[in-house]
């Protein structure tokens, strides 16, 4: 298993890239295409970790995640909060003024959209934000800029004309880190802790009020719970949850006991550290 690697989804360049240099400096971040290859890299340890976007603070969760998770076959090590910033950059020698198409991700131009209304462009779709800086640097054309990262400006040797043009500034997105240790080691004593976990529950008359009735007898915050078919299937649904704590402490523990009654599959996908950036005002 390569040490010194770890898998993102998306181009060299993108937001996903600029948070594993940011959270693992010393580690090479390797681009896939597809979720899937990123999970499959770490799978079979070309790349040491893997660091996946899960949700933004304005799209919502990121789609077909929650669905990888559970038979990826990793686990849970750590969660990461980046601030999205967009900038609008261009080959050298073009001007702010001069532009007349950009070219991004329609997320990304519709969180900028004060700027470009006022440059009065053309918006042209790209798959990815790093994809569309390398797409204008690939084409010397004067009138053709791109909103992406700032790393993707230095990779494809952009010049930022206008920076940090989103309308929101509190524009965040959580990613976790994924190891294929099947018992990675424990996270501190002393770090506040999530544990992400799965379940389906049994299909019975109110079956998901009694299974969550021991988090709040036991006093356990549920952070986060989210459901969704699994293979198509109308009659079960499948829920991914996030608890405030570890599966050892008491609370936490009684209410996983309880919830085992109503469920016929659970499963503990990881327990890490909670990020500092939670507790941010």
């Amino acid at each position: 298993m390569s040490k010194d690697r770890i898998a993102f989804q998306g181009e060299l360049g993108a937001n996903s890239h600029e948070a594993c240099m940011a959270a693992y400096p010393a580690m090479e971040p390797v681009p896939h295409a597809t979720f899937e290859e990123a999970f499959e890299a770490v799978k079979t340890g070309d790349c040491q970790l893997g660091m996946i976007p899960v949700e933004n603070s304005i799209a919502g969760r990121v789609a077909d995640v929650h669905h990888l998770l559970p038979s990826s076959g990793l686990k849970i090590i750590g969660e990461r909060f980046k601030p999205i910033h967009f900038q609008l950059m261009a080959n050298p020698g073009t001007k702010l003024e001069d532009l007349k198409t950009v070219v991004s991700m329609p997320f990304a131009w519709g969180q900028c959209r004060r700027v470009l209304r006022s440059l009065g462009v053309t918006m042209q779709a790209a798959g990815d934000t790093a994809a569309s800086a390398r797409i204008v640097s690939e084409r010397p054309d004067p009138t053709m800029g791109a909103v992406a990262p700032a790393l993707a400006a230095k990779i494809y040797g952009l010049n930022i004309l206008a920076g940090d043009i989103e309308d929101e500034h509190h524009n965040t997105t959580r990613f976790l880190v994924m190891t294929a240790q099947k018992d990675p080691p424990p996270p501190p004593f002393t770090a506040p802790c999530i544990t992400s976990f799965v379940f389906r529950v049994r299909n019975l008359p109110a079956a998901l009020y009694k299974a969550m009735g021991g988090f709040a007898t036991n006093g356990v915050n549920i952070s986060k719970l989210e459901s969704y078919m699994e293979n198509g299937a109308w009659t079960a649904t499948f829920f991914y949850a996030e608890a405030d704590g570890r599966p050892e402490d008491r609370g936490l523990a009684l209410a996983f006991e309880e919830l085992s009654f109503f469920a016929e599959k659970f499963e503990i996908l990881g327990v890490y550290p909670a990020d500092p950036f939670r507790t941010r005002g």
